[in-house]
């Protein structure tokens, strides 16, 4: 498995006997809030790479005719994406695709992808609509079941990913995630240096399923934990952990466990 940047959640146990406060969590409930998060990191990581697949592809230009914006745009990505091939060709008469292909393992923004995606432009000019068929490209050697896309020119931009499958080096389960991506002021959307998720999810297991609410949780390129926001899980025996992520100094975070109505642990992080 890719190297996991949770290493320092280990210190929770540690870091609870000089938290602040009488009500903190006992040590069964921390080690399993760990167990949790890192399967959610596993997943959500699966998602950002979702999302890096379609920030291959400049956003289309509103005004601009379909074809020629594919056209320029591939042109640019073969020359500076070497190690993966694209090609575009005619759908119908309103829609043409991109099929985006990586002969040999091929690494983008701290991914590696194999495989091949194909992403469809459908519309032009006044709307535009794309949605990327992943279900035959493995990211970081994981499989994905992914449909992702967003629609422009119309009164808002959207971006969304409907992800699912294995969670990486969880054995017995899988994770299904529902997610939009938010625009912030100076922030792209995509093919930037930074992704907002928000929206549902579920991570199932042998012991049922968990629930999760993503909210603003904020990735930057090549970062395998977010740097802030907060993920909320709502678990298959009724407990609520809420995950509050922070940036304290350039890779170094922090994040805040609240397990139930028990006093919060801060833990530092590496993303």
């Amino acid at each position: 498995m890719r190297r996991i940047a949770f290493a320092a959640l280990a210190a929770l146990a540690a870091l609870a006997t000089t938290a602040c406060g009488d009500n903190l969590p006992t040590q069964e409930e921390i080690d399993d809030a760990k167990a949790r998060v890192e399967r959610l990191a596993a997943s959500t990581h699966q998602v950002r790479g979702a999302f890096e697949m379609l920030g291959l592809m400049p956003v289309y230009t509103c005004g601009e005719p379909r074809r020629s914006f594919l056209n320029r745009a591939v042109e640019g990505l073969s020359a500076s994406v070497t190690c993966a091939t694209f090609r575009v060709q005619a759908v119908d008469a309103v829609t043409d695709s991109v099929v985006v292909s990586f002969p040999s393992a091929c690494d983008v923004h701290g991914l590696r992808f194999t495989g091949r995606a194909v992403l469809e432009y459908r519309g032009g000019e006044d709307l535009m609509e794309m949605k990327a068929d992943l279900r035959e490209l493995a990211v970081d050697g994981q499989t994905l079941q992914a449909k992702v896309g967003y629609g422009t020119c119309a009164d808002e931009t959207r971006l969304f990913a409907e992800v699912e499958g294995q969670v990486p080096g969880r054995q017995g389960h899988s994770f299904s995630i529902n997610s939009t991506v938010g625009k912030r002021d100076g922030l792209p959307i995509i093919g930037g240096t930074s992704l907002v998720f928000d929206g549902p999810g579920e991570l199932t297991g042998p012991n049922g399923t968990d629930r999760i609410t993503l909210t603003s949780l904020e990735y930057e390129v090549g970062n395998y934990l977010p740097k802030e926001g907060t993920a909320l899980v709502e678990t298959a025996d009724g407990h609520r952990l809420n995950f509050a992520f922070q940036p304290v100094l350039w890779r170094v975070g922090k994040v805040e466990v609240t397990v139930d109505e028990k006093d919060p642990v801060t833990v530092p992080v590496v993303r």
